[in-house]
């Protein structure tokens, strides 16, 4: 479920090598990470925009898909940003064995706790209720940055194993 989820994510980007190398650089993995607190922002703004919300709506979601293509690959990727990135990468194509399996079990239940959290989130913003939107953030947020941990695990053990990240 996780690797399906990862794929069609990476179709819907257009992840190719290039995307990935310049993704890689930590001021864009740093920098998505503002995605989802400004989406919620501008669909918050229903309230005081009206429909004119679709703006800033589009203009995240534009930045999502822009942010991996706009900065360069990075000097270096000795930073936990860099790691995660390319451990997000080697997870998505992995073949039989590349990456341990006993990843698994936490990156699934991560994905759920991503995704309850995500429903709270859209819950909360749908009801404009503060409080299940702060917690439906924080819940998906955590989630997803302890998922981006266990990426740097992965990236670093195949890095001692030296398995390639090319599909």
């Amino acid at each position: 479920m996780v690797k399906t989820v990862g794929l069609a994510s990476e179709r819907l980007m257009a992840m190719n090598d290039t995307v990935w190398a310049r993704h890689a650089n930590p001021w864009s993995g740093w920098s998505r990470v503002s995605v989802l607190p400004l989406l919620v922002l501008a669909a918050w703004s229903r309230i005081w925009i009206e429909w004119w919300t679709l703006i800033p709506v589009g203009a995240v979601l534009l930045w999502a898909w822009l942010n991996p293509r706009v900065f360069p690959p990075p000097a270096s990727i000795d930073n936990w940003m860099s790691k995660g990135v390319l451990g997000e990468r080697l997870w998505i194509s992995r073949s039989e064995g590349a990456v341990s399996a006993h990843h698994a079990p936490i990156l699934r239940a991560l994905s759920v706790a991503v995704a309850l959290g995500s429903v709270m989130l859209i819950a909360g913003v749908i009801m404009l209720d503060l409080t299940l939107t702060m917690t439906g953030l924080s819940i998906a947020m955590l989630s997803k940055l302890w998922m981006l941990d266990r990426m740097v695990w992965i990236y670093t053990e195949a890095e001692e194993a030296k398995v390639s990240p090319a599909t």
